[in-house]
């Protein structure tokens, strides 16, 4: 044992010390390796750090959350079919309806008036800005208790309130940064399309979901009496719902919710929901497969860089097995066996590779740093340790080849190379 290892640290040394004296060669060799790690790394750190992102923000809205659309669940890429965009939307007697079934707590409806790419432009000014990208919802008191959004300055707009169609709002954290920045927006007044708004409450700043600033912004938003947002936008048949289980009750809650719909929007026995139901497990579940699925992809075009660096090595190895066929010859002479010689050349070809593995690594930490200023970047554990091995195994594959051709040759006609 004590031989097979001072063989391994031997063949360890020439190969450290082969690559000192050809360091330039050394690095031109492996620079498709370092590509090919730095690649995984950066896609790794991305990919990760949007997949924690969106796991917080959706966990943030509630484990007992169901959000109900006329859309099927699902992310949507493309065009909706036209059965899906001629369904009838959902009302704000079908969230007056959920909430009287046994098995949910509170059930509120949202109707979207931010603006959209055809729809007429509500402004939102006080503080002496403009915006059109605030997002505008209309619901109803008892969204406060769904527990997905808290009150950190003032209160929610009351049920008195709402049912006066009292013009009074709530704001998200950026809303009231951006409006209000040199005092509390409590009690003052900001416009929203021609009319005035008392602002009652500022809600918590939340964490955002890659990049903030739209419409879509949980912090860019403000939420109004749902009456009082239909007048500002009469047309506007953009609801959706919000219901949650009571606890232990979420299967028994999405069995009620899905008949309830069913029979409110008389969809046929036996045809699919003309309406889409999500969870945060669902939408978390979702989003895995994607992001897995992306991963899967980036990870088989980054490794091209690995293949390229492994072709490399190869050639440079076989170079030098030619450069060194008398040293070769001389070993053999003096007793190195064919598994020496094949080691000492494996060996070698791992270490270039090993060390473009290792320059990989740290210039990819570097770069998820640089991401990480940007967007969510966050490094799993097992993204340096597989750009190294995958490194190291490269090395082995493609240098397994001149390794084997170094351990076949005749040691007298390579003591007469020249």
């Amino acid at each position: 044992m004590k031989l097979i290892r001072s063989d391994i640290l031997e063949n360890l040394w020439l190969a450290l010390a082969t690559l000192r004296d050809n360091k330039l060669r050394s690095f031109l060799t492996v620079i498709g390796v370092i590509i090919g790690v730095v690649t995984v790394m950066l896609i790794a750190s991305i990919i990760s750090g949007i997949d924690t992102s969106f796991t917080k923000e959706v966990e943030s809205f509630g484990t007992r959350s169901m959000y109900i659309s006329k859309y099927n669940p699902g992310i949507h890429v493309g065009r909706l079919s036209r059965e899906e965009r001629m369904r009838k939307p959902l009302t704000y007697d079908d969230a007056i309806f959920l909430s009287k079934l046994p098995t949910i707590e509170v059930a509120v409806p949202f109707l979207e008036i931010t603006n959209n790419f055809f729809g007429q432009k509500i402004l939102v000014s006080g503080g002496g800005k403009t915006s059109a990208q605030v997002g505008l919802q209309g619901t109803l008191p008892d969204f406060e208790r769904a527990g997905t959004q808290t009150v950190a300055e003032g209160r929610f707009f009351s049920q008195f309130e709402n049912d006066q169609n009292q013009s009074v709002c709530v704001v998200g954290s950026k809303v009231a940064d951006d409006f209000f920045p040199f005092g509390s927006p409590v009690d003052a007044t900001i416009k929203i399309g021609s009319e005035e708004f008392r602002v009652v409450g500022v809600l918590q700043k939340r964490e955002q979901f890659l990049f903030s600033g739209g419409s879509d912004d949980q912090n860019n938003v403000i939420y109004m009496p749902y009456n009082v947002a239909r007048k500002l936008k009469p047309n506007s048949e953009d609801v959706e719902l919000m219901a949650v289980a009571k606890p232990g009750m979420m299967a028994e809650a999405m069995d009620q919710v899905t008949d309830a719909l069913r029979v409110r929007r008389q969809v046929p026995f036996g045809s699919p929901d003309n309406f889409g139901i999500e969870t945060t497990e669902s939408l978390i579940s979702t989003f895995h497969s994607i992001t897995g699925g992306i991963a899967i992809a980036m990870v088989v075009i980054s490794s091209v860089g690995l293949m390229v660096g492994g072709i490399g090595v190869m050639n440079i190895m076989l170079v030098s097995v030619t450069e060194r066929t008398r040293e070769i010859g001389v070993r053999k002479a003096i007793g190195a066996r064919r598994q020496d010689i094949l080691w000492q050349f494996l060996i070698e070809a791992m270490t270039l590779t090993g060390f473009g593995g290792f320059l990989g690594l740290a210039i990819g930490w570097l770069l998820t740093l640089v991401v990480k200023l940007i967007m969510p970047s966050y490094v799993p554990l097992w993204a340096p340790l597989a750009g190294f091995i995958a490194s190291v195994g490269i090395g082995m594959i493609f240098g397994l080849w001149p390794a084997w051709k170094a351990a076949r040759l005749d040691p007298i006609e390579s003591l007469r190379y020249e």
